[in-house]
């Protein structure tokens, strides 16, 4: 509740102050003329949320694109479409005029297909699977060549080292990847453990999944829920199927729990392999690759080895390790000694087939801002 709420509310607070900041420069320029730049909005945008986050992602969008002065259509997920409609009666009772923002539900194949081929929508904006993502591209581009901005998916390392805080990075790992039931974009779902304390990380990691309480969610003592529905369900659980085939070893979890609800075990693999399905293909699950690694150099060169750029987190305590690090991992944000740390100042978004362009900051800002040159004949130069 923390995330989707409280962050929720910083960001439309954020984006709020940024209404009257964003502006275009006087520029000197050869010759007798005067010139200057408007940053003007780029008009009718639309927008196609996911189910993860549903109140938060409605944020991230509507609050760069309604504060550089857009109209938006947007479609939540079929899966979670009435946060999105009760948010909207509260624009229409906060007094916004009709048709700034516009809520339409429906299916991806429909509406949201409909929004990225609009030839009168002059940009799109998409947070949800690479899988979709390409198919937004073209039509994007077969329609009016209309501006994108992609918050895809993501295999985000999560990096230890033999010199951290075993038991803070034991618990950061954890959450960075169990968090939402692994329902996470960067989740960190590939866990690379320096061979000295492989061993002991790996007996305490499938030790701490087991602590995990899953059931009702409305619960206060539960710490899992169930996954969004049946067809991520059993997506999951064919992951997992394919972890155990390939010869991963399985040390926690592994099984739906239950014989009702779309409830899966925490689970913990050993002994991962960059090759395995479970090391390269988004799960979106509650599911944990722990990856041994023995050289720096090899360690960069396998986090890297995947067509995904969304995060990385690195646990250490040697500040050049953390720098270089930073550096050299492909990756949008690059957390240290922390996972998950996000906030509305903050750009985020992915390199590779992790999206094109970024959400929150002032970054944001550009994807929802045309600039206009304005030159103007002088009779003389003044400057």
């Amino acid at each position: 509740m923390y995330v989707d709420l409280e962050l929720s509310i910083r960001c439309y607070r954020y984006y709020a102050g940024w209404a009257d900041k964003n502006h275009g420069k006087t520029i000197p320029m050869d010759g007798n003329f005067f010139s200057y730049t408007r940053h003007e909005p780029v008009g009718v945008v639309g927008q196609i949320i996911p189910w993860n986050f549903p109140l938060l992602m409605q944020a991230w969008k509507l609050g760069p694109a309604l504060a550089m002065g857009n109209t938006v259509v947007m479609k939540p997920a079929e899966q979670t479409p009435l946060t999105a409609l009760y948010v909207a009666s509260l624009i229409a009772e906060a007094g916004f005029p009709p048709g700034v923002v516009n809520i339409v539900p429906g299916l991806g194949e429909t509406a949201g297909a409909a929004i990225a081929a609009h030839p009168h929508l002059d940009k799109v904006a998409f947070t949800g699977s690479t899988e979709v993502g390409r198919k937004i591209m073209a039509a994007a581009a077969d329609s009016n060549l209309k501006r994108i901005t992609l918050e895809l998916g993501g295999k985000s390392p999560s990096i230890v080292f033999a010199d951290s805080d075993i038991e803070q990075a034991l618990e950061t790992t954890h959450e960075g990847l169990f968090f939402n039931q692994g329902q996470t974009c960067c989740a960190g779902t590939r866990t690379f453990i320096e061979g000295k304390v492989y061993d002991e990380f790996v007996q305490r990691s499938a030790e701490r999944a087991k602590t995990r309480n899953v059931g009702n969610p409305f619960d206060a003592k539960t710490t899992q829920g169930p996954q969004i529905d049946e067809q991520q369900f059993n997506k999951i659980l064919g992951m997992i199927a394919a972890g155990k085939k390939e010869g991963a070893t399985l040390v926690s979890g592994g099984s739906r729990v239950g014989n009702r609800g779309y409830f899966i075990a925490p689970t913990v693999f050993a002994d991962v392999k960059d090759h395995m399905r479970i090391a390269q293909e988004e799960i979106f699950g509650p599911v944990q690759s722990l990856m041994r690694f023995d050289s720096i150099e090899e360690l960069v060169e396998r986090a890297n080895n995947t067509v995904y750029g969304l995060a990385a987190s690195v646990m250490t305590k040697d500040l050049d390790k953390a720098l270089y690090l930073s550096t050299a991992l492909r990756a949008g944000t690059v957390w240290v000694n922390c996972h998950n740390a996000l906030a509305a100042q903050t750009p985020f978004g992915g390199f590779k087939q992790s999206g094109i362009g970024r959400e929150l900051g002032e970054y944001a800002l550009d994807a929802y801002t045309e600039v206009k040159t304005v030159i103007i004949a002088t009779p003389h130069k003044n400057s």
